[in-house]
């Protein structure tokens, strides 16, 4: 016998000192999964936070409040529309003074002020675009002239973010923007049954606006919408292709090398730096329109190539090699091969890396910002040239608004733009379960 097999000792698995082992082999992996539960934990609770923060202000950005005032439509201000062509009297609509008729309203209900400066400050309890709202319906419905009909005005954004709590009515009136004698109005109006709060359909199918109580998001939405078809049109197709001739038909060689690390080099480079090409090239040597959808949507389209091109190519490289020899021994050409065989297989991957690209390029502002699409735009964009801007660019500009009411906006532009990323990533997650294939 040699001398290693007389020194062997077998383990004796049940002595002291192995059953000491493994208790303290069986305690560190209970304290590894403990911090492991406990770091999920802490990231749901600030998920939770987070979300809840934003939900509980945003819930109030698509309500607003309304004050209903009896107006007079009378014929002094509007022009008698039975002695009038309809083109002239809608011109007189056009130029009329909507702020008689509330005024005459509001002296009808609240007799005893008759200081011009506190009738100036009762008028401003409704919106500036109530003036708009009644020409709206006065051009609607000629025969409202020369009638008194109660009409729900929008309020003012100090009196909505009363009525919703937001301002204390408890507090020194030198800390509150409503003061003594507003508040005193807004009381009456309320008793009376006439401050109502309303879901807020313009917050949906408006642009921006000055005004808390008048801002939408449609212009935005819309910025967005023409942003990522500019985006989807350039990155898609060139991002596959490139994919396909680097994956299967590109040789192997250091050209080719150097390209595959540029690619994934660039899928980390900070999205600030194609804001910056965008800026240089696109607006400083192309001379394309400024704030436009189309130049915002090349500038993303940059963004997105490297994300699609790494998932196109995973995908392709995941379709089993047994497929192309298949379609090689049946006669088919290389370009056969790929284009009937290999791409409809790789294609459920390909669309899901191509809708995570998107729903990260919808995110985006800061490439938006350099490029100028930080404008305030009022107008709908009607095509991929017309100024505009986008979802997230609307938010940072009404994050930076010194009204408390564009808090709450901001909030539900939010809720808004996460209901489409989670709604994109959703269909990416259901395509690639709907479509994948194990081999």
């Amino acid at each position: 016998m040699s001398e290693t097999n007389k020194d062997f000792k077998p383990t004796d698995w049940h002595s002291d000192e192995m059953n000491a082992r493994i208790k303290r082999r069986y305690r560190k992996e209970k304290t590894f999964k403990a911090f492991g539960l406990g770091a999920v934990v802490v990231a749901a609770l600030f998920l939770v936070m987070l979300i809840g923060k934003i939900a509980s202000d945003g819930f109030f950005g698509f309500f607003q409040t309304s004050i209903e005032l009896d107006i007079p439509f009378e014929q002094s201000v509007l022009g008698n529309p039975r002695e009038m062509s309809p083109e002239a009297f809608q011109e007189q609509v056009k130029r009329a003074n909507m702020l008689r008729l509330i005024d005459a309203a509001m002296k009808e209900h609240f007799p005893e002020i008759t200081n011009r400066r506190e009738r100036r400050d009762l008028i401003r309890m409704v919106s500036t675009g109530a003036r708009g709202q009644l020409r709206d319906m006065i051009l609607a419905n000629p025969t409202l002239v020369g009638t008194t009909k109660r009409v729900s005005l929008l309020a003012s954004d100090d009196i909505d973010q009363l009525h919703k709590g937001k301002i204390d009515k408890n507090e020194p009136e030198a800390n509150r923007k409503v003061k003594d004698k507003e508040l005193g109005w807004y009381n009456k109006l309320e008793e009376e049954g006439r401050v109502t709060l309303h879901f807020h359909s313009t917050f949906l199918t408006h642009g921006d606006s000055r005004d808390p109580e008048m801002a939408g998001i449609w212009g935005a939405t819309v910025g967005s919408a023409l942003t990522l078809v500019v985006t989807l049109l350039i990155a898609f197709p060139i991002g596959v292709l490139a994919a396909i001739y680097l994956e299967e038909f590109a040789p192997k060689n250091r050209l080719t090398d150097l390209i595959e690390i540029n690619i994934n080099n660039l899928a980390a480079v900070p999205s600030i730096v194609f804001g910056l090409l965008g800026l240089a090239v696109f607006l400083g040597v192309m001379h394309l329109p400024r704030s436009a959808p189309l130049v915002g949507g090349l500038t993303l389209a940059l963004m997105t190539l490297p994300t699609i091109i790494i998932a196109s190519r995973a995908s392709i490289k995941a379709v089993p090699p047994s497929i192309r020899d298949a379609a090689r021994g049946l006669g088919a050409s290389p370009m056969q091969v790929v284009f009937h065989h290999v791409v409809p297989l790789a294609m459920p991957g390909i669309l899901t890396g191509t809708i995570i690209g998107m729903a990260q390029a919808l995110g985006e502002t800061a490439p938006l910002l350099m490029i100028g699409m930080v404008a305030f735009i009022v107008d709908i964009p009607g095509s991929v040239t017309d100024a505009a801007t986008a979802l997230p660019v609307q938010i940072f500009l009404w994050a930076d608004s010194p009204e408390r009411a564009f808090v709450e906006k901001t909030s539900a532009a939010i809720l808004v733009l996460l209901t489409f990323l989670i709604a994109m990533n959703g269909l990416a997650i259901w395509l690639r379960q709907k479509f994948e294939r194990h081999w």
